[in-house]
């Protein structure tokens, strides 16, 4: 009797297994090309998979450059679905006809916020989130020392700001080419600069994208650059800082688009429609992600502190024009290296001494004036503002290993030359000895 049952027991046993091969062979799985965290894709599979059993979601993790050599592939290297913060590389893959139509239930995706497209017009791409882009602060820090909250990205020049603020690298953080294109567009493109230089001389520099976050929730710093869902995150685990959209800033989409190759047509649009579902986008708020739907209903049940962009106040956004905004990521970390990094020590010096001046002569016109030439000089870049909107310059740029060796020099000695006029102004104003 034993005998028997354990027979049976083994030939059930044997019986299950051999069945599992069978269920995966029928189930569908779709290929996903994704650079978003894996806390948040596991969420997505979980959740999908929970509702669609027969078909499993398997992600491949690529940066951007090299989701793009991927998805440029022949039949998009297999995969079926693009989901990615990346504006430049969906743009491209469209204009290289690696998307099909996707279908959007458009009343409740707007595709647009203010006047800014989020989505692609012709139905190729759509807008999954918006990342918003501004000043993570302490609040506790700011009144001790006599500050309120800044308003405006010009305010940050201020000394009293800039020596207590955090600013991420270009070359080294990834959103911070973007978070400094929106500073450009707000402010112009000189201008833009000569605030950046002037408020990067007087701050700290950090080479990691949570690192300004991170000095402000430790007390190293009183407020950072960033982008908005890192503050989110730590606001969300009990750290004392807040986040600021200054006037004029911008959130910029992450996108979900299906490939032109892809072999699970009703399987990939299935995914698509559960990310852009207001239960998918629900997943994207929770404490460890704190990133914004790009569905207007999601914020019914938004977390408390998360702030609804597309009920900001119109003085809040910016006008982003994505088409420059995309072109300009490698230039605008290729300038910041030249002329805030490289020399960041010598261009501190400079601002202080120019600062040191600017309350020394107050109300002397004639001493003023020289020093608002100091200023533009030390605040100089070597490219035009016609040039930093010319599609075809900026093509020239569009990789920092292609850029020719000799214009970088050119730039470099450009930069130096009129730090040296700078600091020639402000010397012209000290007593003869």
């Amino acid at each position: 009797m034993n005998l028997a049952l354990a027979a049976a027991a083994i030939s059930c046993f044997i019986s299950v297994f051999a069945a599992v091969p069978a269920m995966a062979a029928d189930q569908e799985t779709i290929i996903v090309v994704t650079s978003f965290p894996e806390e948040l894709t596991t969420r997505y599979e979980r959740e999908f998979e929970r509702g669609h059993p027969q078909i499993h979601v398997q992600f491949v993790w690529k940066q951007s450059r090299d989701a793009l050599a991927e998805l440029s592939k022949p039949e998009q290297g297999s995969a079926d679905i693009y989901w990615a913060p990346s504006p430049s590389n969906f743009a491209l893959l469209r204009d290289r006809g690696a998307f099909r139509k996707i279908s959007v239930d458009r009343a409740a995706l707007p595709g647009r916020l203010g006047a800014q497209q989020l989505s692609d017009p012709t139905g190729l791409f759509e807008a999954y989130d918006v990342a918003g882009y501004g000043i993570v602060a302490n609040p506790g820090a700011l009144t001790a020392a006599g500050l309120s909250a800044p308003r405006r990205w010009r305010d940050l020049a201020s000394p009293e700001y800039a020596r207590r603020m955090a600013m991420p690298v270009a070359g080294e953080v990834g959103f911070s080419p973007a978070l400094y294109d929106i500073f450009l567009q707000s402010e112009g493109w000189a201008e833009g600069w000569r605030l950046l230089s002037e408020m990067a001389g007087e701050a700290t520099l950090l080479d990691s994208g949570f690192a300004p976050a991170a000095s402000v929730r430790e007390g190293k710093a009183a407020l950072a650059l960033t982008i908005d869902f890192i503050a989110g995150i730590a606001r969300a685990n009990g750290a004392p800082v807040e986040i600021i959209y200054p006037e004029r800033t911008a959130f910029l989409p992450a996108h979900v688009a299906m490939t032109a190759g892809s072999r699970h047509v009703a399987g990939a649009q299935a995914f698509i429609d559960f990310l852009l579902s207001r239960d998918g986008q629900l997943l994207l708020m929770e404490r460890d992600s704190r990133r914004h739907p790009a569905r207007p209903d999601a914020y019914q049940n938004a977390p408390e502190g998360l702030a609804n962009p597309f009920t900001l106040p119109a003085s809040t956004l910016l006008d982003y024009d994505s088409e420059i905004g995309r072109r300009r990521p490698s230039l605008i970390a290729l300038l910041f290296d030249l002329a805030i990094v490289e020399g960041h020590a010598e261009s501190a010096d400079l601002w202080r001494r120019i600062h040191d001046a600017e309350n020394k002569f107050a109300g002397d016109a004639k001493a003023m004036a020289v020093l608002g030439e100091a200023r533009t000089f030390a605040g100089f870049i070597p490219v035009s503002e016609s040039d930093s909107h010319a599609t075809a310059f900026l093509e020239r740029f569009a990789r920092r290993d292609a850029v020719d060796p000799q214009q970088i020099a050119q730039w470099r000695d450009q930069i130096a030359s009129a730090r040296r006029q700078a600091y020639d102004l402000v010397k012209s104003l000290e007593p003869a000895p």
